[in-house]
Order: structure tokens, then sequence, then C-alpha cells
């Protein structure tokens, strides 16, 4: 007999599990290298020298098709493998197992979910092991395979570590015992099992086995301190019938004795609804399908006042067409007091009330804005007014920004060469007449001013809501409704740019720099393109395109995984899209939709944003006392290289775990505290693109399906396939701490969270700001992080890392566009990998330096050019690019903070080069100026300096300049006035321009 046949009765008989009989299952953890052999183990010891053996092993395993992975059986003698193993019956709830223990009686490991591929990639992939036969022919002719065979003793199911095991809300039911239960719950459509908070549950497929075993109809047992937010779980397992709109019914939890009662209002289920991250309630819908287990985390608010003693509250689960359930509550308050309702211990799980904050939903500003204020029909915020048309959109945007940028000015630039119009045309193109009207202001406040304008073109109605906040950003929201049936033969918005202000432009498909002389664009998918920059230095918008169903998109890599969401207005099935160009006086950005009908009564939204640029001056002092270290090191070796702001990244011993920095709370505020003794300032890496599996609220966040945690294929990290299996997108990951990071969604309830646990962070550990790498959240939430870090730890600071997303994979999308909402509250860029710093001045001005939006950043790709860099006042950061020491000492020693930064963009800079391929930036100060000269030409070349004398406040009868020696920058030089400065391609100098003391006569 070959092998082929025997492998096949193997592998197909199967031996009911009761004639093995029941084991009580020891679950354990062991060591091993999981990359080898997976994460799981059962430990079978063979007590008698046998040639073949069987093990059973009631695993209860939560993974699907465990028949098709892979079970590696490993001597623990030898640490070698067996090779005559035969797979008798292998399912979800036990496999059986016969192999031949070649080293004799001793202990043999099983590892049952070994994987393969890239496990040491921020971004792994692995994938189970398939079975492959290994046993020899002969063995297998030699056994029958019986259990009749010695048996081989479990000693315990283990795993690799704490965090990895699946006791005990992992351990499947089995069938047997499901239909047990259901049988002790004759009628129940559904049935609910109350659940302690330390025992999240995590399975919706299955029943745990703790359930069964538990039996159902015990109440919930629990404490809780005085003050405490007191967290628990109802799981409903809809076990006859689907479950649908599962809600859940609260009574006051009363004292037993005394009768003291806390309402029924201190109860919430955050499964059924809450706050969104702009401040306004919502509901949810729960069903359980058949089968399926739906997790409802609630919790209790208990008064700080609270008498002690035992409590009891009921309560009562519904679904549409089924007889309530009800849970009793049995709560015990200690008499010990808490604070913050428990907040400062994370395992308490009472954060989850954070995910329904309003901290910051609020009209107030933050420095460095003014009040929005609002005369007539022109609105004022820093820099900028607007005068508003009759048709409730700007017919005027004057910037009052020097063109320096360092400074407000009292001419103001205008940037509309006419008003910004929305043109309906009739089915011949012809544009229908709007009726007169009026808009109507319905709200002043210190920071927002908002109106109405209803009017009406043919039969559309247009209902206009608009609003400008104290940033400069600008928000219409656009409805056209059809009082009758009607074709339109475009919809269109003209944004008539003045010419002189239309000389740089970005976005949907653009790559920032001098903006073309005409330019076409459609809707696309597969581009993370909604919108456009126009503008110059000191004066300019960015006109974002919407409809009432925008949700904000993943962006960097993970953008396909959920792309932009065409607006059906602008859109219009590929119709829309928008031309930019030269028309009469005007640079015109006309954005159309395209010709369409209108069912009657028929609704669409063609909502737009302006973001007025720029938002605020430049701050190069600032630029020039803030100096970062960007990476987590002891204090003494950051303060012996000059820096005196330091950036903690994740993976760190204070900030392990991504986007989770609560878990080394106290060795955290250590390490802040002796820095501030210290003078320096500590901000930490945290944002919400993506949150690691240690964060303790994460099953409660997974019961909220889609809201929370982004929905995708699975994948990843085999701790992330194996304990969320799917619904899921795998984000970073570090080997070395366990940290696999799932993605979230692009607005969420988890805002709510991050803006409280900033908070959280400011007061108790003082952190002095945040570094964001790229930025997944809105600029509502944006604005609410800036409130909350400006008002509980005034000077602190947000910066900003983007790697160039103009690629494919990222949606083409310009970083400085994508980002332009949040910059009004930004203090920083870091615009680093692949970022070209061979690209023209132009690019370098737009998309990398932020001085048209009142920003100033630093360089990292290649480590940057230090040449070009000094134009735009940008160095490098310790240590991850070059080393910016000798320029910063070259800042002290010329005192280059005392000094005014008149960049090559302005007219009133006073030294040029003649060279359009050779730029100089001049720092002027007091009888001394320093100038930053770089270089774009592919060859050497000679530059000959134009400089204007007197506005550079030096008599040049007397002046000296010298090129200064700077380590790795530039070799000492003196140059006569008028002496041609030679530069190197693509490289340039810093020249000292002195005055020297006159010799009196």
């Amino acid at each position: 007999m070959n092998s082929r046949p025997i492998q096949a009765i193997l592998f197909f008989t199967t031996f009911p599990a009761s004639i093995l009989g029941a084991q009580d299952v020891h679950q354990g953890i062991g060591n091993w290298d999981a990359d080898v052999y997976g994460t799981h183990r059962a430990v079978v010891r063979v007590r008698t020298p046998a040639d073949a053996v069987w093990a059973h092993v009631p695993w209860r395993r939560r993974d699907r098709e465990p028949e098709k992975k892979e079970i590696l059986v490993v001597s623990a003698a030898t640490g070698t493998r067996v090779k005559n193993v035969a797979r008798v019956e292998v399912n979800r709830e036990y496999g059986d197992l016969v192999f031949q223990p070649a080293d004799g009686p001793g202990d043999y490991w099983l590892y049952y979910l070994p994987y393969t591929g890239t496990v040491k990639s921020p971004y792994p992939k692995i994938t189970y092991r398939v079975p492959e036969p290994t046993a020899e022919p002969a063995w297998l002719a030699r056994h029958p395979f019986t259990a009749s065979l010695p048996r081989a003793d479990l000693v315990e199911i283990q795993a690799v570590d704490e965090f990895d095991s699946f006791a005990p809300m992992e351990l499947i039911a089995t069938k047997s015992e499901a239909a047990s239960l259901l049988s002790r719950n004759p009628s129940a459509a559904f049935v609910v099992f109350p659940e302690d908070r330390d025992h999240p549950i995590r399975m919706t497929d299955d029943l745990p086995s703790r359930w069964v075993q538990r039996g159902q109809g015990e109440p919930l047992r629990g404490a809780a301190a005085r003050g405490e937010f007191y967290v628990f779980q109802l799981g409903v397992w809809a076990a006859r019938r689907d479950a649908r709109n599962v809600r859940a019914g609260f009574t006051a939890l009363t004292r037993r004795q005394g009768g003291e009662a806390i309402p029924a209002e201190a109860f919430r289920c955050f499964n059924l609804g809450g706050v969104d991250w702009q401040g306004r309630q919502f509901t949810r819908r729960v069903d359980a399908d058949l089968g399926t287990v739906r997790p409802l985390w609630c919790g209790v608010q208990i008064p700080s006042g609270a008498a002690p003693g035992a409590y009891e509250s009921v309560v009562t689960i519904t679904a549409d067409a089924q007889e309530p359930a009800p849970v009793t509550l049995q709560l015990t308050i200690l008499p010990a007091s808490i604070r913050n309702a428990g907040d400062d211990d994370p395992s308490r799980l009472s954060r989850l009330r954070w995910l329904d904050s309003q901290l910051g939903v609020d009209d107030g500003i933050v420095p460095p804005y003014t009040p929005v204020r609002v005369a007539g029909n022109t609105i004022g915020v820093l820099g900028r007014t607007v005068s508003l048309g009759a048709n409730g959109m700007p017919a005027s945007i004057r910037s009052y920004f020097a063109i320096e940028m360092t400074r407000l000015s009292k001419t103001p630039r205008e940037v509309l060469s006419a008003p910004i119009a929305l043109v309906v045309e009739d089915a011949n193109g012809r544009p229908l007449p709007w009726s007169k009207s009026t808009p109507r202001f319905v709200k002043e406040a210190e920071g927002v001013a908002a109106w109405e304008e209803r009017r009406r073109a043919g039969a559309l109605t247009m209902f206009l809501k608009g609003q400008m906040e104290f940033d400069g950003s600008m928000e219409f929201s656009v409805a056209l409704t059809a009082r009758d049936a009607m074709e339109a033969g475009d919809i269109r918005l003209e944004v008539p740019v003045s010419p002189a202000v239309a000389k740089y432009a970005m976005g949907l498909g653009m790559k920032g720099g001098i903006r073309p002389d005409s330019y076409t664009w459609k809707w696309d998918v597969k581009h993370n393109q909604d919108s456009v920059w126009v503008g110059d230095v000191n004066a300019g918008l960015q006109l974002g395109l919407h409809d009432d169903r925008y949700s904000r998109p993943l962006n960097t890599n993970f953008y396909l995984s959920k792309p932009l969401i065409m607006p059906a207005s602008w859109d219009n099935g590929g119709k829309g899209g928008c031309r930019l160009g030269v028309r009469g006086k005007a640079y015109l950005i006309s954005c159309d939709s395209g010709p369409r009908r209108f069912a009657a009564g028929e609704t669409q939204h063609y909502d737009f944003r302006l973001l007025l640029t720029p938002f605020h001056p430049i701050d190069p002092k600032k630029q020039w006392s803030t100096r970062y270290y960007h990476a987590f090191a002891p204090l003494d070796e950051v303060a012996a290289t000059g820096a005196n702001t330091i950036n903690i990244h994740h993976a760190t011993p204070i900030n392990p775990f991504i986007n989770y920095p609560f878990l080394r709370a106290k060795e955290m505020k250590a390490y802040i505290d002796d820095a501030h003794r210290r003078g320096m300032k500590v901000k930490i890496y945290d944002t919400v693109r993506e949150l690691t599996n240690h964060a303790p609220e994460l099953p409660a966040l997974l019961s909220l399906g889609g809201e929370v945690i982004a929905d995708g294929p699975g994948g990843g990290p085999a701790w992330l396939q194996e304990h969320v299996e799917n619904h899921y997108i795998p984000g970073w990951y570090v080997a070395a701490l366990h940290d696999a990071a799932l993605v979230t969604t692009g607005t969420s309830r988890w805002h709510n969270f991050y803006v409280e646990g900033l908070r959280w962070l400011a007061e108790n550990v003082g952190i002095d700001g945040i570094y964001l790498d790229d930025i997944a959240f809105d600029r509502t939430t944006m604005k609410r992080i800036r409130k909350v870090l400006s008002r509980n730890r005034p000077g602190s600071m947000i910066d900003v890392h983007s790697a160039n997303q103009f690629n494919p994979r990222d949606g083409f999308a310009n970083s400085a566009n994508l980002y332009l909402e949040h910059f009004p509250f930004v203090d920083r860029l870091w615009f680093g990998e692949y970022f070209d710093y061979n690209s023209a001045p132009d690019f370098w001005l737009v998309e990398i330096s932020g001085i048209p939006f009142g920003l100033m950043g630093e360089m990292l790709q290649d480590n940057g050019n230090p040449w070009r860099g000094m134009v735009y006042g940008m160095t490098n950061r310790l240590p991850h690019s070059g080393d910016p020491r000798p320029l910063w000492r070259f800042w002290d020693d010329y005192h280059i903070a005392d000094t005014e930064m008149l960049g090559y963009w302005a007219p009133s800079n006073p030294v040029k080069t003649g060279r359009g391929d050779v730029l100089a930036t001049t720092y002027r100060g007091k009888h001394r100026a320093l100038v930053a000269i770089a270089s774009w030409a592919k060859e050497r070349v000679d530059a000959r300096l134009e400089i204007d004398w007197k506005t550079l406040g030096i008599d040049p009868v007397h002046a000296v300049i010298t090129a200064p020696a700077i380590e790795n920058f530039q070799t000492a030089a003196a140059f006569g006035v008028g002496q041609p400065v030679p530069l190197e391609a693509g490289r340039g100098r810093v020249l000292v321009i002195d005055e020297a003391p006159r010799k009196r006569p």
C-alpha cells in the first residue's frame, strides 16, 4: 500500500470527543520564538516508550478553518521537529493527533498556529503555514490509529505571553455546550450575559466557554469607589433568531438600606449613541444576527457624595418583536473616593466616557488670533476682511499681511477681481437670473460669525448657510432644491482671483509652484483631491468642494483603503471638474458640475469651503530659539547638543505604544519634570491615525463596528489576525514591543477621547505639546486640540510631519494642500520623506516652507539642503537629518534672533542676485546683515550681488563682507563690495555684511 490512500484515510477519519473523556485544561504561559513556531502550543507528556501515541487537545479555537493550518510537533528535550505525525481530526473544538515520540518519554510541544512571512517589517505580511505530509509511509502503515493507542497526556495549553493568551474570553463554547445552554432557556430569542470590565468581550461569532460554564441569569456584581465612572458590559447573544434594534433601559441604582438612589440618567451605553466629534448628539442602531454576540459597553457615574453600601439596578435589554431580558446589577459603593472618575488608572476603563466629551467645542479663540468683527456686511479676522455680496458669498477679500510675512500692513491687498458667484444654466446654456435678497446674520460670537441666504433661480431655490471663523476659514452649505422637475445645463462656482495675487498654485493634481496659465481637472476616486490653493506669499485662498455626504478619507498609504467619496453634486457622475486660467481681468477658478436633471423636490448640496491665507505672520524669532531634538535620549545628552525642545516618539521607554501615551505616565512625568527644571520642553508623538493593540479600550472600540476602527480586509501581525480576525486595516507594527496598530476612521468619537486625553496629559504629565506624524482628523478636531493645549498648557506647541503624498498609493495629494485646514493651529512643519530638495524654488516656497501660510519648518529627506534651507529659515532636526549644530552656533554668534527676515520673495529685500536660479534672503539687523544665498543652477556660478544699501542700513563705504567658517557648510572667505561670490552647483553661502567702525578724523 502506498502512502497516498493512508494519508487520505487519516485526514478524514473522525473520532467522537466523548470516547476520549472530558479534560480540564490549564491555560499557561510559555517562552519560545513565536516567529518560528507561532504564538500558541499545547504541551503533552508521553509517560512510556511507544512508537505512536494519541494526543487529544481541546483547544477551543476562535480561528476559522484550523484544519487548513499546520501543526508542528517538537520534542521538548532536543528541540527537534517530529516528522511522523498524523492528523486524525482537526476542528475548532479539538484536535486529535497521532505522533511518534522519537526522543522517548517526556514532554512534546504541539504548535498549532505557526506562520511565515515578513514578520519584522513595520507592515508585516504573514500567512499561516498549511499542513504538509511529513510522516514516513512505513510508520503510517504500522499503526491503526485508533483511540486504543497509548495516550499523551495534555499538560497545559500555552500562549507565548499573557498578551497573546486566549484565556478566558477567547476560548469558544462547543456546539453541544451552546445547545445545552439553549435547552435551559427554551423560550428566549436572545440571551444576555452580564460581564465585568476585567473580561472584555472579544468574540462576536462565538460564545466564550466562560459563559456556558457560568450559566445565564446570574446578576452582575461589582464594586466602585465614590466618584468613579464604573464600566461594565452586556453580551447579547442572538440565540434563536436575529435581534433587531437592540436597546437598553436602566432603572435607578438604589441603595438597599436607606433608599438613596443614583438616577437612571447616570447610566449610558456607548454602543447605542453619544456625542460626535463636532459636539452633536446621535444614536446608533445595534443589530445582532442569528448566532452572533453583540457587546454593549455601559457605564454609570457614581457621585462623589454617594453613601457607601450595596446598590442594585435592573438593566432591561429589548429588541424588536421579542421579549425583554432583564439583568440585575449589584454594585457595592466603597467608602473610598477616587479622583478624576478613575481616569488616572487606564485599566478601570472609566475613560470610555471621554468618547462623548464636548471639550473644546465652543466659540472661543486661541492665540495669536483676534475676535471676529462684523460691521455691516463685512467680517474681519486677524489680517483679513471679507465683504459679503448679495448672494451671501464673498464679493471682496482683503489681506493685510505684509509681503515680508513678519508683520501686518496698513495697506490691504485685494484677493478677488470680482465677486464669487454660483451660476445656474438652463438646458440651453443660458444663465438663470437670481432673485434679489440680502444675507442675514444669525450668529456673532468671539470666534465665529454665521449668516443665511435664500434666493431663487428658475425652478431652483438656494438655501445658503455661511460662516467665518477666527482663523479665516469660511464654510458654505449650499442646498439647491427643485420646485418642479427641470433640466440644468450646468451649475458651477466661479472664483475670480486677482491675477497679481494668483502667482502660485497647488492641488487638483498640480504640484506646488508657479500657477499654470490654464489647467483642467476631473474628479477621480483614485486621487485624494478635492481642493486647490491659489495665491501669493501674503494673500491667497484655498477652495474645497464637498457635499452633504462628505466623509474624511484615510490618508497616506491607507488612502486607497477608504478613498474620497465623490460628491454627488460636483462630480455628477463624472461630468464635473474644474478649470483654472486667465480670463479677462481675472485668474478664474471655475468648478462646473455639468448638465443634470432635477426631479421635483430633489435637493443637491453644492457645499464649498474657503481658507483665506496666510493665517498669521511668520515668527522667525521663535524659529531661531526653538531647537528640536527629535528622539528620546538622556537629558544630559540632549542638553549637550544645544537643543531645547524634545519630541518623544512612540516605541520609547516613556511612550512605548503608538498613539496611547498613558501606560508609562509616571515615567513620562518624571522625564518631563526634569526637562522643565533644565529649561527644556518635551512634546510627545500622539495622533489618531492608528491605535495600538495595547489600548485597554480597544475591545470596546471594536464593538462599535466601523465607527472608530476602520473596516478593512484584516491581515498584518499575528496578534491582530488571532485576536481581531477581520474588519480592520493593520497599521504600524513594532515587533519588539508586540505593538500592532489598527487604522482608525477619519472622523469619530475617538477624536473626543483624543482631545480629553491631551487635556489629561497637559494637566497631569505636563506635556508641552504634540508631534503629529501626518494628520488623520479634521479641522474641527485640530481647533479643539489647540484650545485644550493653549488653555491647559500655555506656550504649548504642535508640529506636523508629513512624507510627500504625491504618489499613486497616497492619491496624488499635496501634503501642504491636504493639511492646510490645520495650519492655523500649527507651530511648525517638518515635511520630510520623499520631498525633492532639488525642486525649483517655487516648490520649496509653496509645498515645503510653510511661509505663505504663516509657518516655518525643518528639512528631512537626505539631510535636506542646508544652503537652500537657510533661504527659507530652515535647518535640520537632530538626530534624524544632518547636523544643524554648526548653524545653530552661527545663529547665536551673529544674533540672528535680533534680525528681521526679508525673504527673496519680498520687493523690500535689499540683496538680490539678478538671477532666477540664485536667490538671497536677508536677515537685517542694526549695522549688520546676514545674507543667505542659495544656488539652483546646474553648474558653478558667480553671483553678483545687487545691494540696496540704504534699505540695508549700512554705508557701503564702510561695509565688510565675510563668509564665516561654518563646519560642513562653508569655509571662511572675504569679499569686497561688488566682488562676485562664487557658488557651487546646488550649494550656497551665508554672508555677514558688517559696517566697520568709522575712524574719527
